[in-house]
């Protein structure tokens, strides 16, 4: 009840600042997550092997930290509205690029400028969110704001079923352009966060340029702060690319040999699960606490990895649905928490770059998960199960225990330290 009242106090433009960054997000989330759908149509296509298109997945996640520090940078300077502007504008037209990619290399090299784009987007735009909002709503915002990543993946499944038959693998990234039309809804209707426009009142009445901190000094200063949290974020990002990005076209396509459209059907099933996850435990660690919360998700996804990959009992569509459903409730369930989390914990100084930076850092060094778990299923006869539940069962277990040992500032304010 506590949780729906704050709901209520949220301004108009509260709401509006909110709804840009989520928007923002999700749409991102489906254009990254448009590749997935169809990396064999493509591999096929270009005469190659899934492997070497995914490298495409690789060098988008290992790009992200780029647009991080770009973007958190020019967030922390000029604003976050603008920032997320040019963030949302660059990732899609590197989209537009990827559709009409005439060779795999031309493709590759688009997908690796999408990740700048892709890297700025979910930390200026989860600041100008959680610094636009009251303190006690933050919780249940944060994991309704994380959940437009799920929802983005839900939206690329739903033009993975209904337009790749029509419009092949090219049309799915020409729907990707999109995501810019929400430039058009910040430019008219988001103002600035509050909390950066009384920092740069602050800024440029205060000291002079010598005595004003630098985001380099900022970083050395807090330097035990962003190695924790980037390792954090590392389990995090293990946790959410080691159950989405072979599951749907490697284990449920080419290992049990469903069909598009089945492949699809259960991607929708388990993105629903994800967004009632991320909403129910984002909304919990209001109560429960940021670290707690997470300790409790991410433990809750290690019983459910034998359904998940259908090793509890004969798989089917339906068994396998019903597992991806729980093991996404509890995936993005803890991932609902990240938003609000890591801007509690982020300098008010460095809260337009830190939270995106360490997020991003995180995707580096995880994006080598794909081709960890495509290597680890050769090893195994082609066994995606096997790379998926091992990938899962020990990240789960690491992320646990980062959370439950690291610092927390729950409700911590936005305007300082």
């Amino acid at each position: 009840m506590k949780t729906l009242a704050a709901l209520r106090t949220l301004s108009p433009a509260q709401w509006r600042a909110f709804t840009a960054a989520y928007l923002g997000w999700s749409l991102d989330a489906f254009d990254f997550f448009l590749l997935i759908f169809v990396l064999r149509h493509i591999a096929a296509d270009f005469h190659s092997e899934i492997r070497d298109v995914s490298y495409g997945v690789f060098l988008t996640l290992a790009m992200r930290p780029v647009g991080a520090l770009v973007f958190g940078l020019a967030a922390d300077r000029w604003g976050r509205r603008p920032a997320l502007m040019a963030s949302i504008l660059f990732y899609s037209a590197m989209e537009l690029s990827s559709a009409f990619a005439p060779s795999l290399a031309w493709l590759l090299a688009s997908r690796a400028l999408f990740g700048i784009g892709m890297g700025g987007e979910w930390g200026v735009g989860a600041t100008l969110a959680m610094e636009s909002v009251p303190g006690q709503a933050r919780g249940i915002l944060s994991g309704i704001l994380q959940q437009g990543y799920p929802v983005g993946y839900l939206l690329a499944a739903l033009v993975y079923k209904l337009g790749y038959p029509h419009f092949g693998w090219r049309g799915m990234f020409v729907a990707g352009v999109f995501p810019a039309l929400v430039v058009l809804l910040i430019r008219a209707g988001v103002e600035e966060s509050p909390a950066w426009v009384a920092r740069d009142r602050e800024r440029r009445a205060g000291a002079g340029p010598q005595d004003r901190p630098t985001p380099w000094r900022e970083l050395l200063r807090n330097w035990k702060l962003v190695l924790y949290m980037a390792a954090l974020m590392t389990a995090f990002n293990f946790f959410s690319h080691g159950t989405q990005d072979l599951y749907p076209s490697a284990f449920l396509e080419k290992q049990h040999g469903l069909s598009t459209g089945t492949s699809a059907n259960i991607a929708i099933v388990y993105n629903l699960g994800a967004l009632a996850g991320g909403i129910f435990f984002g909304a919990l660690s209001q109560r429960l606490g940021r670290r707690r919360t997470i300790v409790a998700a991410a433990l809750l996804a290690l019983p459910a990895i034998p359904f998940w990959i259908g090793a509890a009992w004969a798989p089917t569509a339906v068994t396998l649905g019903a597992g991806a459903f729980f093991m996404q409730f509890a995936v993005q369930g803890a991932w609902g928490v990240v938003p609000v989390h890591l801007n509690e914990l982020s300098p008010a100084a460095l809260r337009g770059l830190l939270p995106g930076l360490t997020y991003q850092l995180g995707n580096l060094f995880a994006s080598q998960n794909i081709l960890l778990q495509n290597s680890l299923a050769a090893r195994h006869g082609g066994d995606y199960g096997y790379a998926l539940g091992l990938v899962v069962l020990v990240v789960g277990a690491v992320l646990a225990v980062l959370a439950w040992f690291g610092p927390e500032r729950m409700n911590a304010p936005m305007e300082s330290r």
